[in-house]
């Protein structure tokens, strides 16, 4: 039987992020409760890792997931048993009783989290999948669209939420998009393209932020997470929660704790992915030796104190800056944490452009006349 709540993605940040939120929702721990109820989990690609995963959440019996990190000055080690997790299937081989359900209206929100090509395309993907008994499609939009079309045709005023995880600037109205660019391509009717753009009534795809480092794997299903967490959610009308939990946060202006991630942890990081390429330093460098080494964390307090929070300050978002850099602080010295400067500058170049450039072009507009020579200095050098 499928759960209220289907979520596409074994990854082992969903395991200890909405997963976890929604199971100590329903283990009725302080400030969460009211959960829809459990989690059927699919997983969409043909990767052994991603199977060991289903064959192991099948079981019931649920999983570890194991808080290590600081939080407001203390050290935090401890392990949580998960318990949404009460259905595991796999695409392929469920497809039909996932249409099914969907269709019929069992499921009422449907959670993502498809990594990094998760909206690509097919060109295998065709109308000729709406038919009963055709396969599942190739690509996750495909997918998508086949599920809500049976949904439109059997309960369209049944609310669905769909809330994609994935770390695309408002990736509700991304993936939005792309099903309905999918539905015109198939040459499907003009009131189900109508539908999939949503309403309170039926279909209501959600904006979203999250934010949390995963570090491990547990095998052969778990993992290892740093206290900081939040799942931050565009508020709109028709919205429904998997459950509510103080992690979980609704907002009006999605934008501004998006600029917090991008401008203070994500910008921090990037900085000093740049200092260790230019100065060469040890290959096996993590996070948390830089925030030891003196001087290099003097230049990465600079940068944030005189480059990036006057421009929090210019938007009258000062304070909710420096509370945000005050946990970034504590998840960069995280003592157990072993996060590589290597994997942080990975595509570097592109990195800069999409994390310090728009730092640089907002404080053109609201701080005119900044100073920001660490900013400029690397977004200059073409690494």
């Amino acid at each position: 039987m499928v759960q209220p709540i289907l979520q596409f993605g074994t990854s082992r940040f969903l395991q200890a992020h909405v997963d976890l939120f929604i199971a100590e929702a329903l283990a009725g721990a302080p400030g969460a409760g009211e959960a829809l109820g459990g989690i059927t989990v699919v997983q969409t690609t043909d990767r052994a890792d991603g199977a060991a995963r289903i064959a192991a959440l099948a079981d019931g019996k649920g999983y570890p997931v194991r808080v290590r990190g600081l939080a407001g000055g203390q050290r935090v080690d401890r392990l949580q048993h998960c318990l949404a997790v009460r259905e595991a299937w796999h695409a392929s081989t469920h497809w039909p009783a996932l249409r099914q359900a969907v269709a019929q209206g069992e499921v009422q929100v449907i959670v993502s989290n498809t990594g990094d090509q998760g909206y690509g395309l097919s060109a295998q993907d065709g109308p000729a999948l709406l038919a009963a008994g055709s396969p599942a499609p190739q690509s996750f939009p495909a997918k998508l669209l086949v599920l809500l079309h049976g949904r439109w045709q059997q309960t369209p005023n049944k609310t669905l939420t769909l809330m994609p995880c994935e770390l695309v600037e408002r990736n509700g109205d991304v993936l939005r998009d792309l099903v309905g660019q999918l539905a015109r391509q198939w040459g499907l009717p003009e009131g189900l393209q109508q539908w999939l753009q949503g309403s309170p009534s039926g279909l209501v795809w959600a904006n979203s932020l999250v934010d949390r480092i995963v570090s491990e794997a547990i095998e052969p299903v778990g993992a290892v997470a740093e206290p900081y967490a939040v799942w931050v959610v565009e508020r709109q009308a028709g919205l429904q929660l998997p459950c509510r939990h103080p992690a979980i946060v609704l907002t009006d202006d999605l934008a501004a704790h998006e600029r917090l991630k991008l401008f203070l942890l994500n910008a921090g990081h990037t900085f000093l992915a740049e200092r260790w390429l230019l100065d060469q330093r040890p290959a096996a460098e993590t996070v948390r030796q830089a925030m030891a080494d003196a001087p290099l964390r003097a230049e990465l307090e600079a940068l944030w104190r005189d480059e990036i929070l006057p421009v929090f300050q210019a938007l009258g978002e000062g304070p909710q800056a420096e509370a945000y850099l005050r946990d970034v602080r504590e998840r960069f010295e995280n003592p157990f944490l072993e996060h590589r400067i290597a994997d942080i500058a990975q595509n570097h170049a592109a990195k800069k452009q999409r994390r310090l450039a728009p730092i640089v072009a907002l404080a053109a507009q609201r701080a005119p006349g900044l100073l920001q020579p660490r900013l400029q200095a690397a977004l200059a050098t073409p690494n």
